[in-house]
């Protein structure tokens, strides 16, 4: 996800705590915040997919989906 949208995100979240939202822009917010989450899980899993767990036997188990 681009700076601009979790920009955007940030300045929706002010926008709600101090003068309140209208539909559309609570439907943008929804939206972008969906985005990134999907965005943080997805490099989540990446990074997790990529990990390995060294065994005091000098084994490596990957960690990911099916370990």
């Amino acid at each position: 996800m681009d700076q601009k949208k979790i920009d955007r995100i940030n300045e929706l979240a002010r926008k709600s705590k101090n003068s309140g939202l209208t539909e559309e822009e609570k439907a943008e917010q929804t939206l972008l915040r969906n985005e990134y989450r999907m965005s943080v899980t997805g490099s989540l899993a990446a990074q997790l997919n990529n990990t390995y767990i060294m065994t005091p036997d000098g084994k490596k188990h990957k960690l990911g989906k099916n370990g």
